[in-house]
C-alpha cells in the first residue's frame, strides 16, 4: 500500500488578491481575476501559489470568504523565444488562471503602490510573472512571510525594487549556516569555522565580512559598511526596528526621566539564612522576601545546589521535604527512560536518522570546546563532559523538534556545575531552556522580540546617543545578539556568570530585566564609542572585546538604578511598561510588600515549567503581538 504524502504545510495564505487580465485596462473592473495567494512548504523548500478564484462579480469577490482548500496551482513555465523577440511569457491556456514557482527561482520583487500595493515577481531566468494586486491588504504580510524563506534587501538604484538571496533554514539544527549567504561571496575561513566567528566574536565576523566584500582589480572601493549592516539584517528576518512611521505607531515625546536613584547591593545568602525560611517540613516561608534577597546579593555557592531547583521551577516553593524526594524519584526514572531512547539506537538504526546522527554529532563537537579552562570540564576523559554530552543528547529525546543548537552546552555547563548531578542538571536545564527556548527555534522569534524591545528601552533611556548608533548603522543593535542568545555566557567570568543567572531568575525587579543589564552596559560604554566616532565596524570590535572584562556588581547596581529611574517615571510610554511589566493588573489581595516595596504573588515561581505557557508569562507574549501587529514606538525630541 503505497504512502500517504502529507499535505504541504501553509506558512501564508489570502484570498482577494488580484491580476489583470488586459495590462492596458488597469482600472476596469472587468478585467480584474480574483484569486487565493499562498506560500506552502513542499518537500523542504517554499513555493508562492496564485490561483484563480471561482468566477464571481467584483461585489462577490471582495466580501466573499471561503475555507481553504489544497490548491493544485500549476508551475509557470516561461515560453521558448522565437525569432529572438523578447521575453514576453504565456501561460498555456488551460493553466492561465494559476501560476506558482519555488522561492529558490525568485530573483526580485518590484513592490509599487498606486492607491494600492501590488508586486512583481521576476525569477532567475529572465520570467517576469503577472503583477499581483492587494486591493483588500496584505501585501506587508506576505512580505514578512516570504523572508522567513529569503532575504529581501533593498536595491541601492530603485528604492521599490527588493532584491532576494537566499539564507539557510538550518538555524535551529546549527549555527554553521548563520551567516552563510553565497551571493556576497563569504570567503571559506568563515565556513571553517562558524561557532569561533559566531560566538567567539562579532569582530572576526566584520573581518570576515571585510574580507568578502574586498572589491576586485577592476573595482576601486570597497563596499561600505552600510552594506555589512544590510547583511546583519537579513540574519533575522522580519526584524523591522527603524521603519518609516506607519499608522499605528505609538508618538512619543521625549521624557524626562528624572535623576537615577542610588542603589546598593547586598552580601549573598548565607545556609543559615536560607535555612531560616524553611518550615519543619522543608516548606519555604517568606518566599517575596526571600528572593528579594537573591535579588539584592545572589547566593554563596552552598546555597545553590538547593536554591537553584526552586529559582528555575524543578521544585515547588510551598513543596515538603517527602513531596521532593518523592518528586525526584519519579523524575530519575522519567530521564533515564529518556536516555535509553538514544543508548539503545543502533549503528545501523543511527545510519537511517539523520538528524539524531546530526545532533549527535555536534554535540560531540561543542561538549569538547565548552568551558575547558574550568576545572570541572578540564582535561581528557573528564566525568564532567561526559555527563554535559548524556545530558544534551538525553534533551533531544525531550524536544526532538528542537533537538541541539549550538549556544544550548553554554547554558547547560553552569547548572551541571553547580548540581553536580545528572538528573537534577538535566531538569533544571528543562526549565531553563522554557525560558530560553525561543532564542533558538528557526524563525528566531525571541532574538526578534528582544532586540526590538531593547531599541525601544535604549531610545526611552538616552536618545542621543540611540541616534548616534543608528546614523552608524548599528540601530539593530546586533552587538548585543550573543548577550542575550546565550545570557551573557560568553560576556562574563564562569562565577560571575553564576551570580547573574540566579539574580535574574528570581523574576525581580520586573519582567526582561536582562534587558535593562543590556542597558547598563551599554550606558557604560556609550561615551568611549562616541567620543572615539566609532563606527559600524569598530562598534561591533568594542563590543566583542569588553568579553571578560565586565564588573557583574557594577553592572547589576546600575540595572537596578535604571529600573528604579524608569518605574519612577509618570509619563512612561505604554510600549516600556509593557516591555517590562509595570502595567501589570493585580489583586492587592493576594500580593505580599517585600521591603523594597515590589508586589508580588506570595508563592510565585520566576518562570513557567512548561514551555507552552512560556508566551505569555516571560513577558514576550503581548509583546510579540505589539511586533506582529507593528506597533512600534517613535521617538520626538
Amino acid at each position: 500500500m503505497a504512502a500517504t504524502t502529507p499535505p504541504p504545510k501553509v506558512i501564508f495564505e489570502h484570498e482577494g488578491v488580484f491580476i489583470h487580465s488586459s495590462t492596458e485596462e488597469l482600472d476596469d473592473q472587468d478585467s480584474l481575476i480574483s484569486g487565493f495567494l499562498r506560500i506552502v512548504d513542499k518537500d523542504s523548500s517554499s513555493v508562492v501559489e496564485w490561483t484563480q478564484r471561482p468566477h464571481r462579480s467584483v461585489d462577490q469577490q471582495l466580501s466573499y470568504e471561503t475555507e481553504w482548500d489544497m490548491v493544485n496551482a500549476v508551475s509557470f513555465k516561461r515560453k521558448a523565444h522565437t525569432n529572438g523577440e523578447g521575453g514576453s511569457n504565456h501561460l498555456h491556456e488551460r493553466n492561465k488562471r494559476s501560476f506558482s514557482f519555488n522561492v529558490a527561482d525568485l530573483r526580485s520583487v518590484t513592490v509599487k503602490c498606486e492607491g494600492w500595493s501590488y508586486l512583481i515577481f521576476c525569477l532567475r531566468d529572465d520570467t517576469t510573472l503577472p503583477a499581483i494586486h492587494f486591493h483588500q491588504g496584505g501585501s506587508q504580510a506576505f512580505l514578512d512571510s516570504l523572508r522567513k524563506s529569503v532575504q529581501l534587501s533593498e536595491s541601492p538604484d530603485d528604492e521599490n525594487l527588493l532584491l532576494v538571496g537566499t539564507y539557510s533554514k538550518a538555524f535551529s539544527q546549527s549555527f554553521e549556516n548563520l551567516l552563510d549567504d553565497t551571493n556576497y561571496g563569504l570567503v571559506q575561513k568563515f565556513k571553517k569555522d562558524p561557532y569561533t566567528t559566531t560566538f567567539g566574536g562579532f569582530s572576526k565576523v566584520t573581518n570576515y565580512f571585510f574580507d568578502a566584500f574586498r572589491p576586485s582589480e577592476s573595482e576601486c572601493q570597497q563596499r561600505p559598511a552600510e552594506e555589512m549592516a544590510d547583511i546583519l539584517g537579513e540574519l533575522i528576518p522580519g526584524l523591522e526596528i527603524n521603519q518609516q512611521e506607519e499608522p499605528g505607531f505609538e508618538v512619543i515625546t521625549r521624557i524626562d526621566l528624572g535623576t537615577r536613584p542610588e542603589v546598593q547591593r547586598r552580601e549573598p545568602v548565607l545556609l543559615e539564612n536560607w535555612a531560616k525560611h524553611q518550615d519543619s517540613e522543608g516548606r519555604l516561608s517568606n518566599v517575596p522576601h526571600l528572593k528579594h534577597l537573591i535579588f539584592k546579593g545572589g547566593l554563596c555557592h552552598a546555597v545553590r545546589k538547593e536554591a537553584w531547583k526552586f529559582l528555575l521551577g524543578y521544585y515547588p516553593w510551598d513543596s515538603t521535604h517527602e513531596d521532593r524526594k518523592t518528586l525526584q524519584k519519579r523524575k530519575t526514572d522519567e530521564y533515564f527512560r529518556m536516555k535509553l531512547q538514544w543508548k539503545s539506537v543502533s549503528e545501523e538504526q543511527e545510519k537511517r536518522n539523520s538528524r539524531l546522527r546530526d545532533y549527535k554529532s555536534l554535540i560531540e563537537k561543542d561538549v569538547n570546546r565548552t568551558d575547558r579552562t574550568n576545572k570541572f570540564y578540564e582535561g581528557l576523559d573528564n566525568p564532567g563532559l561526559i555527563l554535559l554530552h548524556d545530558i544534551l543528547m538525553t534533551y533531544c529525546m525531550y524536544d526532538f523538534d528542537l533537538g541541539y543548537v549550538q549556544g544550548m552546552s553554554d547554558l547547560l555547563s553552569p547548572i551541571l556545575y553547580v548540581m553536580e548531578n545528572e538528573v537534577d542538571a538535566f531538569w533544571c536545564f528543562v526549565s531553563f531552556m522554557d525560558q530560553m527556548h525561543e532564542n533558538f527555534e528557526e524563525q528566531m522569534q525571541g532574538m526578534k522580540t528582544q532586540l526590538i524591545q531593547l531599541s525601544t528601552l535604549l531610545r526611552l533611556l538616552d536618545l542621543a546617543f540611540w541616534n548616534y548608533l543608528e546614523a552608524q548603522d548599528s540601530g539593530y543593535l546586533y552587538f548585543c545578539f550573543r548577550w542575550l542568545l546565550i545570557r551573557f555566557k560568553r560576556e562574563l567570568h564562569f562565577q560571575d556568570v553564576l551570580r547573574l543567572w540566579e539574580v535574574m531568575w528570581t523574576g525581580l525587579p520586573c519582567q526582561n530585566f536582562h534587558l535593562l543589564v543590556c542597558c547598563a552596559i551599554l550606558d557604560s560604554e556609550k561615551q568611549k564609542i562616541m567620543d572615539r566616532h566609532y563606527g559600524f565596524n569598530e562598534i561591533l570590535k568594542h563590543i566583542n572585546e569588553l568579553s571578560m572584562k565586565l564588573d557583574i556588581e557594577e553592572i547589576l547596581i546600575k540595572s537596578e538604578a535604571i529600573y528604579m529611574q524608569i518605574k519612577n517615571c509618570k509619563d512612561l510610554p505604554h510600549s516600556v511598561s509593557e516591555i517590562l511589566g509595570l502595567n501589570t493588573v493585580t489583586d492587592s489581595s493576594t500580593l505580599e510588600t517585600s521591603e523594597y516595596g515590589v508586589l508580588e504573588s506570595p508563592q510565585s515561581s520566576p518562570r513557567p515549567a512548561h514551555r507552552q505557557d512560556q508566551a505569555f508569562s516571560n513577558g514576550h507574549g503581548l509583546l510579540q503581538e505589539t511586533s506582529r501587529n507593528r506597533c512600534k514606538v517613535a521617538f520626538i525630541s
